[in-house]
């Protein structure tokens, strides 16, 4: 799982990630100086973790779309949906 993670970082690949998903990307190394939503108890995780807790249901940092727990799906899919059809290849 921490090379699967890893992978998508370093290669910048768009990546969505919910509620307990930051302790994953915290343990993969991947989450300290970044912002993120999480479930609101996980605050003091991702302050340890090097990140910044945000209270938000479609965080956006980088490659990466975060949100706080499945009532913020409709905010963080569009979100995500979005950044897809940003880095998608031009057709042509």
């Amino acid at each position: 799982m921490k090379r699967i993670v890893q992978a998508f970082f370093s290669d910048e690949r768009p990546v969505a990630q919910l509620c307990h998903a930051p302790l994953v990307l915290s343990a993969a190394g991947v989450l300290a100086g970044r912002k993120t939503a999480a479930y609101p108890a996980l605050a003091p995780d991702v302050a340890s973790s090097g990140a910044e807790f945000v209270d938000g249901d479609a965080v956006v940092d980088g490659n990466m779309v975060s949100a706080r727990a499945w009532p913020d799906h409709p905010g963080w899919m569009r979100a995500f949906i979005r950044m897809l059809r940003d880095r998608a290849p031009a057709d042509g």
